[in-house]
């Protein structure tokens, strides 16, 4: 059978194929030529706004405060939303993390409050309210560069790009909701509301705040009164911690406190009443649930019975654990060296490996969340201290991180069992942490506060 002859037109379009491929090409190779150029163009990183210029006569409280202080404020910058308003929020970092985050945020703003930065607190609680979806969820962070882009500025030392509009994230690098964000932007707002009478904003966003709470009994509370969640969707995002987790739990019973307090300080005595009934139920389902005397501590979950700082420090620092219960728990973390070197150790033992994720055994960090140590629990560990008296082991734990913060000029992300800054190849702490900076801040006027009420 004879084959036709190639069509003519056909013959006539195949000589253009190396043409357009090598367009193609080319357009490729000028995109990635112009990236790296626009990329290792940008400023380089600045270790800190206070190297240098500490002076030599002040106390090392006094240095550790001044350093500490500068960090949380270097997060503040004005963005772009969206629609052209241009608002003052408080981002995570600088290096890795140069963008507002709920988690981070949430715990940052008790320094900021501290510190009398009223606007930054304000405004960064807006561009997450604005930002919540109509259920009620808030997101994770508001951002506006992609992950692998922040991470390539990260590892060749160049400053983040900040001209593009923020917008919202809701979902994690692990495609999961996150509950302690939505928690812990309820408990900051509120908190606001506790220092400042800003009637105009209890009445903008009384309604969201009770959605947010809302969004959090829909999504994952179960029958037994307490949420469940899915792996890596805390801040310990690096572990699978699945189902009742204490953390996420003691997060939202502050939510709910806080609601009530709230309520009754503007006079709206139903939903008073009905925050406080589901606090206190709630309250009794998680000590049932979690507590252990044989251990003296809340366990994690029922997947993990090791002891987490997180829960634990803030149920006592909160007043969610009796008088008895926090002091056996600060006694256990004590007997097990969680806050040596560096305030405070996350668990007092390592998760099993297959809990890691992937990516920090890779990168070399697999006790990023586990043995490793973070100054915004130690924060939690002085505040949860001082609370219960205990004001001589509060003051040494913050002398220990006063020495840390002066010794490195800096108030980093994470530390290693050394001591040290946790570094490696692919990975380097970053500096500063304001979600750090923000809880020394917030603990040191706590202690100093305790000090004043004994009359020291």
């Amino acid at each position: 059978m004879n084959r036709k002859p190639l069509n003519g037109s056909w013959g006539k379009i195949r000589p253009l194929f190396p043409t357009t491929i090598a367009f193609i090409l080319g357009a490729i190779s000028w995109y990635i030529i112009s990236y790296w150029l626009r990329l290792l163009g940008r400023p380089p990183l600045v270790r800190s706004v206070m190297e240098g210029r500490i002076e030599t006569h002040l106390s090392q409280a006094e240095k550790a405060m001044q350093i500490a202080s500068a960090d949380l404020r270097a997060g503040i910058e004005r963005r772009a939303l969206p629609d052209g308003r241009m608002k003052q929020v408080l981002c995570a970092g600088m290096r890795n993390f140069r963008e507002p985050w709920a988690r981070d945020f949430g715990f940052a703003s008790f320094g900021l409050l501290e510190l009398n930065e009223v606007r930054a607190t304000r405004e960064s609680l807006e561009v997450f309210l604005i930002n919540q979806s109509a259920d009620g969820q808030f997101p994770v962070k508001v951002t506006s560069t992609r992950a692998f882009n922040r991470y390539l500025h990260s590892l060749f030392g160049r400053q983040q790009p900040i001209d593009r509009p923020i917008r919202p994230k809701m979902m994690t690098a692990h495609n999961t909701v996150s509950l302690d964000g939505n928690a812990l932007l309820v408990v900051a707002a509120l908190n606001y509301l506790r220092h400042f009478s800003d009637d105009s904003f209890f009445t903008t966003h009384w309604p969201s705040l009770k959605n947010a709470v809302a969004w959090l009994e829909k999504q994952a509370l179960h029958e037994d009164g307490l949420l469940h969640q899915g792996a890596y969707t805390d801040w310990a995002d690096s572990i699978s911690r699945l189902g009742c987790v204490l953390y996420a739990n003691v997060l939202y019973w502050k939510a709910l406190h806080e609601l009530a307090q709230t309520a009754e300080k503007y006079g709206y005595t139903e939903e008073h009443k009905q925050f406080e009934v589901q606090a206190e139920q709630l309250k009794a389902a998680i000590n049932a649930h979690f507590w252990r005397d044989e251990l003296g501590y809340y366990i994690t979950s029922e997947q993990f019975e090791l002891l987490n700082s997180d829960g634990n420090l803030l149920a006592v620092a909160w007043g969610l654990a009796s008088e008895a219960q926090s002091h056996a728990i600060l006694d256990k973390m004590r007997d097990l060296s969680m806050p040596d070197p560096v305030p405070t150790q996350v668990t007092d033992r390592p998760y099993g490996s297959q809990y890691v994720a992937i990516e920090n055994r890779l990168g070399g960090i697999p006790h990023y969340h586990t043995t490793a140590a973070w100054l915004w629990l130690g924060g939690w560990h002085i505040v949860a201290l001082t609370r219960v008296g205990r004001l001589a082991e509060a003051r040494t734990l913050l002398h220990r991180i006063y020495d840390l913060i002066v010794r490195d000029g800096v108030v980093h992300e994470v530390y290693g069992e050394d001591g040290r800054p946790l570094q490696t190849f692919w990975y380097t702490s970053e500096a500063p942490l304001t979600w750090s900076a923000g809880m020394v801040v917030y603990a040191h006027a706590c202690y100093q506060r305790a000090l004043a009420a004994e009359g020291r």
